[in-house]
């Protein structure tokens, strides 16, 4: 008997709501993980992003993010690998990502 693989909940395309996505991306911590997920440019572990919370604090970042549709979960063997929907955050609301992603912490 062959294990199924395991799959988290995220919202469709056209259910991820701009109300959702800003408040997400309010927190730095959580702003932090999708410009470093940006940065790589592919879908990378939670080891991979260093932050300073404890982990079952980054945890609930990862959940809220994944959530307002600003990253996508998938499992790869026990590893949880975070990618950023650029793409369909792209086409729901152009040039978004790009101005929050692109402005420097200060400025």
């Amino acid at each position: 008997m062959s294990a199924q693989p395991r799959e988290l909940s995220h919202p469709t395309r056209d259910e991820i709501r701009l109300e959702s996505v800003l408040h997400a991306l309010s927190d730095p911590t959580r702003l932090h993980i999708a410009r470093t997920i940006d940065q790589f440019g592919a879908a990378v572990t939670c080891s991979d992003i260093e932050v300073e919370v404890t982990k079952s604090t980054s945890t609930h970042h990862y959940r809220v993010l994944r959530e307002a549709g600003v990253i996508r979960q998938t499992y790869q063997g026990t590893a949880k690998l975070n990618g950023l929907r650029r793409d369909d955050l792209d086409t729901r609301f152009p040039g978004l990502m790009t101005a929050i992603l692109g402005v420097e912490d200060g400025e």
